[in-house]
């Protein structure tokens, strides 16, 4: 692996806090990188059909910190990258993949929010959302196919395979109070950790690291990508919907077995079982269940034991870092294990 040291040595020292700090930080660390990975996202967008780039502008420009390409680029400069913008062409790459899911998402879950603005399905139709999904995962494979890289290809190909398998394991689980802990961290592991662990793989990828560091690497995403779902199913019953950016309960009407579901079942008396039996099983749902759920989440300490597990997987995600030299870089990305489990408490 090139030095870590020299790719930072000329960048100013970062002193990550918490919360925004932290993202701060690191984009004052790389920023530059981003602004490239930014004008790829924005030519790879462009179709001669006016609805492609309409509609993928809309849910692109909604918002969102761009962690996941963030993460590509950061792990790359921290390992001491100092080539073009090939991480910043890759970050892009991870980015569609994203978005393209969370069309596809919020087509399945029928969401009319997406960070606090109508969904692109709500604005677009569910028959758009979808085909451009799929233009946008094709011009993912396009990008990663002009970087030349066979290994690069098989990262992503896989980590977008594991993504459809976590949705559907979802899927499968849906209703399904039979679900153990296990099975659930299986479809986050999936769903979401799969591509936080591709994009700082990449990152590793670019930078020459060994084999020890590229997986040391993706380990960091894949419980960092474990510890942010986890926070998210939290929230889902825990947030502001404001703050939130989509409609507060959304997983207790859709039926998701989430962690908070599962823990609260676990340690309820037949009556409590026999209410999420009838809510979340047989999908018969009153005004005021949800209400309901959210009490009984609280009497058995659910939203709390989903955050503790959360700050054990941020606490793993910030060891798999050890064997890397401290720079700059590195101090912002302990910090985003942090702020992964901290941002809206």
């Amino acid at each position: 692996m090139p030095n870590p040291t020299s790719a930072t040595a000329d960048l100013p020292s970062a002193a990550p806090g918490s919360g925004e700090d932290v993202l701060g930080a690191l984009l004052a660390l790389v920023g530059d990188d981003l602004q490239a990975c930014n004008r790829a996202i924005a030519a790879n967008m462009d179709s001669p059909v006016a609805l492609i780039p309409q509609l993928a502008a809309h849910i692109i420009a909604a918002g969102g910190k761009r962690l996941r390409p963030l993460l590509t680029i950061a792990t790359a400069r921290m390992c001491g990258y100092q080539g073009g913008v090939r991480h910043a062409n890759l970050a892009a790459c991870v980015e569609f993949i994203h978005t393209a899911t969370l069309l596809h998402d919020d087509v399945v879950d029928e969401s009319a929010l997406r960070r606090g603005l109508a969904s692109a399905n709500a604005v677009f139709g569910n028959k758009a959302s979808v085909l451009v999904g799929d233009f946008l995962f094709a011009r993912a494979f396009q990008l990663m196919v002009s970087d030349g890289s066979l290994r690069v290809l098989d990262i992503l190909a896989c980590a977008s395979a594991t993504i459809a398998e976590g949705e559907v394991l979802q899927l499968v689980t849906q209703n399904d109070l039979s679900t153990n802990e296990a099975r659930y961290l299986d479809v986050i592991r999936g769903k979401t950790a799969a591509l936080f662990a591709a994009a700082c793989r990449l990152g590793a990828v670019v930078a020459g690291c060994s084999p020890a560091q590229e997986d040391a690497l993706a380990e960091y995403g894949m419980n960092l990508g474990i510890a942010f779902q986890l926070v998210d199913d939290a929230l889902d019953y825990a947030a502001d919907q404001e703050k939130l950016g989509k409609t507060v309960g959304d997983d207790f009407r859709e039926g998701k077995i989430t962690l908070p579901i599962l823990v609260a079942y676990a340690a309820g008396d037949a009556e409590e079982r026999a209410f999420w039996q009838r809510t979340v099983e047989d999908s018969e749902q009153t005004d005021d269940d949800l209400a309901h759920a959210m009490a009984l989440m609280d009497r058995h300490n659910a939203i709390r034991a989903t955050f503790d597990r959360a700050a054990a997987s941020a606490a793993e995600a910030k060891a798999n870092l050890a064997q890397f030299p401290d720079n700059p870089i590195k101090a912002c990305l302990l910090g985003v294990a942090d702020y992964t489990v901290s941002r809206v408490r």
